[in-house]
């Protein structure tokens, strides 16, 4: 890691963690086993839902959601640009192509639903959401719009362990408000656990669902679409396999299973965390002129994975990024939009992306991580403060 002040991101680990995967080493079952079962089963339980897949990685769970929802050649998807590549480019393993949908506000940077709503055609399969920095989408509205024009919706919930909204309970027929967490919303939500992730295994992610049919294709796609696997035959539950459908080999080993389970432990106190140091940045930073907050009015529990913030230009983003680091602390750009790749330029219609566009050239991004220190935080406060001064 470099010698940053402050860095933009730091994971939370300690000697559970270590203790865990020495466990598994001690072992000696280190591929997919026990370890990863009861990994799964936990997750499942945390979000509210029948069933959990550990994978290899998010992108690897994306591709599995979209395969097992039916997604193919001739097929489109809806899905925000102002993401990571590989939201769309798990489309694009399919033989589907992404059409990506504006983003609802310089406020807020999950995708619109009438956005969404407009660009339905013939040739759309599905949905794929993005809850922006941890913060949920408008679910009710986008479900609301799957069921009436039949797509499925997968949510990419990369950002988004612990965050939760509120929905109409349609099954007590009397309009009430439950509260249901990402990833539970959809038909299959998405999760990454990367270093800078909030749960954070290294490499590693999951699948959530609630549905019987799906669960069995993604477990069958997970593994070669085999229909045993490794574990189940060193105990003697199966003797020899079948392949019954062309999968992959996108399976989690079992010492970034250990890891996860002490980081889901950990995941409410840590996001408690990260929304002490939110709030804190918005108390101290929402009267300069300079910038804007996103997010702030939003009534949804969030995970608070990122703290983006607005310039009021983008021409001087290059000038500010480059004073930050001058004082030993670490931004980025989440994201540069996947619209102006060169690889997804063919995906774009000049002009249909407005919003996207004005945020992806003013957004920044700060530190924000559980551990951050009082100290880091109020020093990163101050260089925003004299960099306001500045520009006066």
């Amino acid at each position: 890691m470099a010698n940053w002040q402050v860095p933009l991101a730091d994971i939370n680990l300690g000697t559970e963690e270590i203790e865990a995967v020495a466990d598994v080493l001690r072992s000696r079952w280190l591929s997919m086993g026990p370890v990863t079962a009861e990994f799964e089963r936990c997750f499942a339980e945390y979000v509210g839902v029948k069933y959990a897949f550990a994978v290899a990685n998010c992108t690897a769970a994306l591709h599995l959601a979209h395969m097992a929802l039916g997604a193919g050649p001739g097929d489109t998807i809806i899905c925000p640009s102002l993401t990571f590549v590989a939201t769309a480019n798990a489309i694009r393993y399919t033989g589907a192509t992404p059409v990506f949908a504006d983003i609802t506000s310089i406020d807020d940077l999950n995708n619109a639903p009438d956005d969404i709503e407009a660009r339905i055609d013939e040739s759309t399969k599905g949905i794929c959401v993005l809850h922006y920095g941890g913060y949920a989408c408008n679910m009710e509205s986008i479900m609301d719009i799957a069921k009436r024009h039949n797509l499925y919706v997968v949510e990419d919930a990369a950002h988004a362990p612990g965050a939760a909204t509120w929905i109409t309970d349609k099954d007590t027929g009397r309009g009430e408000k439950v509260l249901r967490k990402c990833g539970s919303l959809g038909d299959i939500g998405c999760f990454s656990f990367f270093s800078n992730k909030n749960m954070a295994t290294g490499e590693g992610g999951m699948i959530t669902t609630d549905s019987d049919v799906l669960a069995e294709k993604i477990k069958l796609l997970r593994s070669h679409g085999m229909t045993s696997i490794t574990w189940d035959r060193d105990k003697g539950h199966s003797f020899s396999y079948d392949v019954v459908d062309l999968g992959y080999n996108y399976r989690i080993d079992e010492m970034r299973s250990a890891i996860g389970l002490i980081q889901l432990r950990k995941l409410e106190r840590n996001n408690r965390k990260r929304a002490e140091v939110t709030n804190i940045y918005r108390e101290n930073l929402q009267d300069l002129d300079e910038i804007s907050i996103p997010f702030l009015n939003t009534n949804s529990i969030s995970a608070y994975h990122i703290f983006p913030i607005l310039l009021k230009s983008g021409s001087e983003r290059p000038r500010f990024m480059q004073f930050m680091r001058d004082k030993g602390i670490q931004t980025s750009i989440h994201y540069p939009p996947v619209h102006t790749f060169s690889h997804y330029r063919s995906c774009y219609q000049p002009g249909s992306l407005p919003i996207t566009n004005e945020v992806a050239a003013r957004v920044v991004t700060l530190p924000l991580y559980p551990d951050i220190t009082r100290e880091q935080l109020e020093y990163v406060i101050e260089m925003l403060n004299q960099w306001s001064i500045l520009l006066k």
